[in-house]
């Protein structure tokens, strides 16, 4: 059995944002690796940086100091282009926000990514749906997002985040607008799909969810307080 290797890894990692030249201090020397098949969360109190690392993570800001490896390559030496690839080929995005387009069908959205690679429309077809199943949401594909609940909405957004069959899925506050029962759907998806193999990492401030992670990360203040093992 081979050993699972850092799909992602975090050295000294730095970044301050400045605000009439007065630098505000948001991430302050975070290391840490994140393995090939890891489900991790990542928890702490507002202002605690969560969201700030995961845009590091996902090639989404550019460090102050310090270096994001992935795949072992230093993602702070690629050009806004190879960036923009490696986003498009690597990583899955799942935010607070649906971020859905209202006035196209749910098929539609999911393509999206697809089109940006370039993909015929009747591969690209295949694909998305293939990706709405995996959430099931296959018959809710010729619908426009406003006829679906919330929960559904972020639901069509993750099977969007997958339509690439991107290694690593970012998701920032998932559950955020969402009630419990909702919530517990949309967790339970991230579970499944790290059980067929892929890397996720979960921001989110609801601890019961946290736990459906292997690891959890606390932040606070930019720096790493502790970690904790999920016996799930």
């Amino acid at each position: 059995m081979s050993i699972p290797k850092p799909v992602i890894e975090l050295i000294n990692l730095k970044k301050v944002y400045y605000s009439n030249s007065i630098p505000t201090p948001a991430l302050r020397g975070i290391n840490l690796k994140i393995l090939e098949g890891e489900f991790t969360s990542i928890v702490g109190p507002s202002g605690s940086g969560k969201s700030t690392l995961l845009n590091m993570i996902g090639a989404l800001d550019r460090p102050t100091e310090g270096k994001v490896l992935i795949d072992g390559v230093d993602i702070s030496k690629l050009s806004d282009d190879e960036l923009a690839e490696l986003r498009n080929r690597k990583i899955g995005f799942v935010f607070q926000a649906y971020n859905l387009l209202s006035r196209i069908t749910v098929l539609r959205n999911v393509e999206l990514p697809l089109i940006v690679r370039g993909i015929q429309a009747s591969e690209r077809r295949i694909m998305a749906l293939k990706a709405l199943e995996e959430v099931g949401l296959r018959d809710a594909a010729y619908k426009k997002p406003t006829q679906l609940s919330g929960g559904e909405q972020q639901r069509v957004a993750i099977a969007r985040a997958l339509v690439t069959d991107p290694k690593i899925i970012l998701a920032d506050e998932p559950t955020g607008n969402l009630d419990s029962a909702n919530a517990r759907i949309v967790v339970e998806i991230f579970r499944r799909l790290n059980e067929k193999g892929r890397t996720i990492i979960m921001v989110t401030h609801n601890m019961e969810l946290a736990r459906y992670s292997k690891r959890i990360i606390y932040l606070r203040d930019g720096l790493i307080e502790r970690e904790e093992e999920v016996n799930t």
